[in-house]
């Protein structure tokens, strides 16, 4: 398992032949290059992509919103459970969504945003 956690670019179409790991795990924001993953994708090297690793920031200040609106306050137990049901559940969407049609798992996490999108755009009516 690889997981760059520092800089963006590290993963290029130069050094992604030499990867020997099975799984990335995109700590970092936008480690690899598009090249890069092509690659990896090609020698059948898992990339768990950014948006997906690092959702947990996002979501824990979306339930601080939540809990603001409310005037209330969750405990930290609460915190993870939610967190954890939710990231698990996406991460198991983007891994059905890339076996599914045969995408790497960035492309996937990419599909199942739009289509949370354009769900949202459609429930609220936003646009016809």
């Amino acid at each position: 398992m690889l997981v760059p956690c520092a800089l963006e670019n590290q993963i290029t179409a130069f050094n992604a032949e030499s990867v020997k790991a099975k799984l990335i795990v995109e700590g970092a924001n936008g480690p690899t290059t598009a090249d890069a993953d092509e690659i990896l994708n090609k020698r059948g090297i898992i990339a768990v992509p950014d948006i997906l690793v690092n959702a947990g920031g996002v979501v824990v200040s979306y339930f601080e919103w939540v809990q603001n609106l409310q005037n209330f306050g969750w405990d930290e137990d609460q915190v993870n459970d939610n967190l954890r049901k939710i990231l698990v559940k996406s991460y198991g969407d983007v891994r059905d969504i890339a076996a599914e049609s045969n995408v790497s798992f960035r492309i996937a996490a990419y599909m199942l945003a739009l289509k949370r999108l354009s769900a949202a755009t459609r429930i609220r009516g936003i646009y016809p």
